[in-house]
């Protein structure tokens, strides 16, 4: 909600070429308690002023010399930094009223001024401005706050990277197509893939000596999409001696939960002796 006196706080221009309706206004919104209020008879300078003062709101008569309140509001179109025109019209042509609608004002008040209608009127649509505001400030803030949250997970997901490629054998990821984008260590092997070398040659040697069993387990897992943990792969070498590892590795998903690919860990594991 609205706190009241923002309301009575709030900026507003009385912009009429007749000197007596802009005194009555006046009047009647200081005897009302806003503070806010100034005036011009000249409309051509309305978007100057507005620049300068960005008003909660405009009371605008529609008939004047040089500039009437139409081409004002078409003015103040391009003139304004946000996409909410806060302007009342004045009008004492019922025909006016529809078309001022249709060119962007937010209410009209009728002359002869009914005085407490136009105050309804002022209340109400500086409570609207005020909100629109409001929100408006929110979703800046909010804007920032996803701003920042995403570099402090892109600053975690650095760190991250580090910290696993530091305490493990190797490391790899692959893109949600399930092309690998880092590889160091025997993934490739592990999983039965041969990559061509700039001489023709394939990498990933003694793919043979791998556990089939364990192999399409794998497999399997990282195809679902699924994190595992501490998952245990073994080779036997052509010179008998047997290999063992400990596997772990886990999907990756943007914000939005959209899959990114997948990532792992790998270290060999020494029999103590």
């Amino acid at each position: 909600m609205i706190n009241p006196v923002d309301i009575l706080n709030a900026q507003i221009l009385i912009v009429d070429d007749q000197e007596s309706n802009v005194q009555l206004l006046e009047q009647l919104l200081r005897e009302a308690g806003y503070t806010g209020v100034s005036s011009t008879l000249r409309p051509e300078e309305v978007c100057a002023l507005h620049r300068q003062n960005a008003y909660d709101l405009i009371l605008l008569d529609l008939q004047m010399p040089v500039m009437d309140g139409f081409q004002v509001m078409e003015a103040l179109k391009t003139n304004t930094t946000d996409d909410y025109l806060p302007v009342i019209v004045l009008t004492a042509q019922p025909g006016h009223k529809l078309r001022a609608l249709q060119a962007g004002a937010k209410d009209f008040v009728s002359k002869p001024f009914d005085l407490i209608e136009v105050k309804t009127r002022i209340h109400n649509m500086l409570e609207v401005r005020l909100l629109y505001k409001k929100l408006a400030d929110f979703n800046k803030v909010l804007e920032q706050t996803v701003l920042e949250r995403t570099a402090e997970l892109r600053e975690s997901e650095a760190r991250y990277r580090s910290l696993t490629e530091l305490a493990s054998d190797w490391y790899w990821e692959q893109d949600e197509n399930g092309s690998f984008t880092k590889v160091s260590g025997p993934v490739l092997e592990m999983l039965g893939i041969r990559v061509e070398g700039l001489n023709g040659t394939s990498r990933g040697v003694q793919v043979d000596c791998w556990d089939e069993t364990e192999r399409e387990t794998l497999r399997a897992t990282i195809a679902a999409r699924e994190p595992f943990l501490d998952f245990l792969f073994h080779r036997v070498n052509a010179d008998g001696s047997r290999q063992q590892f400990r596997v772990s590795g886990e999907p990756m998903f943007s914000l939005n939960s959209r899959f990114l690919g997948y990532r792992g860990i790998g270290v060999e594991i020494f029999d103590a002796a």
